[in-house]
C-alpha cells in the first residue's frame, strides 16, 4: 500500500507518537474484547477514537472509529473486524508532515 501523507500541526508533535501508539493499544484491546464479547468497550474505544482523530489532524481516525463504534452497536463483530484492519492499515502506512507555521 502507498504511504498516506498527513500534515500536522507542528504544536502537536510531541503528542503525536504516544497517540499514534494509544491506537496501536486500542487495536489490542479490541481484539481481545472481540474475543470475549465485550462490545461495550469496543463501542467505547470507538467512540473515543471518533471523537479524538480529528482533534489531532487524523480524520481517518475518526471515522474509522465510528464504524467500530456503530458496528459494536449493531453487534455486528465482522465488521468491527473489518475496521480494526482498515485501521491497522492506516496507521501501518501514514507518514506524518509537520506543517512549518506561516
Amino acid at each position: 500500500m502507498k504511504k498516506i501523507i498527513t500534515h500536522i500541526d507542528p504544536d502537536l508533535r510531541e503528542l503525536i507518537p504516544g497517540y499514534l501508539q494509544n491506537r496501536r493499544n486500542d487495536i489490542a484491546t479490541i481484539k481481545a474484547a472481540l474475543k470475549d464479547s465485550d462490545l461495550k468497550k469496543i463501542r467505547t474505544l470507538g467512540h473515543s477514537m471518533k471523537g479524538s482523530g480529528g482533534g489531532y489532524g487524523f480524520m481517518p481516525i475518526s471515522v474509522i472509529g465510528g464504524a467500530i463504534e456503530k458496528a459494536a452497536k449493531e453487534k455486528i463483530p465482522e465488521q468491527i473486524q473489518t475496521h480494526l484492519d482498515e485501521l491497522q492499515s492506516y496507521l501501518n502506512n501514514i507518514s506524518i508532515v509537520y506543517d512549518s507555521p506561516t
